[in-house]
């Protein structure tokens, strides 16, 4: 259970767009719902969406926020496909596809990541964030709040976005990672093929994110911006260049949802086949079904061990590649 105190500078603002920016990872949708069930309280007392808050009111949010028709518990799916790279008593390594979302939107939800991972790893289905978890006294506390939608889940890759993710197969291993996150001590490194070229060949973006008004999507962050603004950081580097297109390496400092791609579209040089986050001159190539970004390389030290791992482009990303290399090597002869 989530406790947020009201400040008097919050004031006036309505509960589901105030909660929309506190809780960043789910939607105004999920949020009105729960506000609506009763689920979400100020002051102890169930609250319209359209509420109004005062400084000192006190709201009150379960943890997870209850989906529908969610019956609490977590389907294993041995029939989601993933490859493991590796693994140990402490932590689980995997190679993400494209198209497979990193955990479900509720508990029926059995085509993510996840409901793959607990099909062969079932002790990871108890694991949170304990910072998230309502207390066994809690009176209040149900089936559906007693599990968690993301298990074990460190980080995560966009649904579109493939390659590497670790995941925690124990709380010590959790409460760890999370911390070496938290204090960027795990260096993460994507490849992206994005639209024309960049002036600078390497260099760091340092743009602030924020959601946009309409909460749909994410944007660079203003002296009007009304959502919440958070640090984002990216280093990047152009590793080749072709006709219409580079093949872009990328380091995040910070860990922002969309954050990447944001970034290069900031630039006016978007991840090719990305459909959020495109120019309107933008031209989407007919063999490309999504955005292509790749997490590549990822190293951490967990205790006193040190991991490195890497994985291979995907099909689909050296497909696209393989006719511009071609063109390359022609005109280079």
């Amino acid at each position: 259970m989530r406790e947020l105190i009201v400040k008097s500078e919050q004031s006036k603002q309505r509960i589901d767009k105030f909660l929309v920016r506190e809780l960043f990872s789910y939607t105004r949708a999920e949020i009105v719902r729960n506000i609506k069930n009763g689920n979400i309280l100020v002051n102890g007392k169930k609250a319209k969406p359209s509420y109004k808050l005062k400084g000192s009111d006190i709201i009150v949010i379960p943890s997870p926020l209850s989906s529908p028709g969610g019956r609490g518990r977590l389907k294993p799916n041995p029939e989601v496909k993933f490859e493991v790279i590796y693994k140990d008593r402490d932590i689980i390594v995997v190679d993400k596809p494209a198209g497979l979302k990193t955990h479900p939107i509720n508990y029926d939800d059995k085509n993510s990541l996840i409901n793959g991972l607990i099909a062969k790893f079932p002790e990871i289905k108890n694991i949170s964030d304990p910072s998230t978890r309502l207390a066994k006294t809690s009176p209040r506390r149900t089936s559906s709040e007693q599990a968690d939608l993301r298990p074990g889940i460190v980080h995560r890759l966009d649904k579109d976005t493939s390659g590497i993710m670790i995941v925690a197969r124990n709380q010590e291993s959790f409460n760890e990672l999370k911390k070496l996150f938290k204090e960027r001590k795990i260096t993460k490194k994507y490849l992206a093929v994005i639209h024309g070229k960049l002036k600078s060949k390497k260099g760091i973006i340092e743009k602030p994110i924020a959601r946009a008004g309409n909460y749909k999507k994410q944007v660079i962050a203003g002296r009007k911006t009304k959502t919440k603004i958070r640090e984002a950081v990216t280093e990047y580097k152009v590793l080749k260049e072709y006709k219409d297109y580079s093949l872009v390496e990328l380091t995040p400092h910070t860990g922002r949802m969309h954050q990447i791609r944001i970034h290069l579209f900031s630039l006016d040089h978007p991840v090719v086949g990305d459909d959020k986050y495109k120019l309107k001159k933008t031209i989407k190539p007919k063999n490309v079904s999504r955005q292509l970004l790749h997490a590549k390389d990822l190293e951490f030290k967990l205790w006193s061990k040190k991991h490195s791992f890497q994985t291979e482009l995907p099909e689909d990303f050296s497909d696209f590649l393989t006719p511009l290399e071609a063109s390359v090597a022609r005109n280079d002869k």
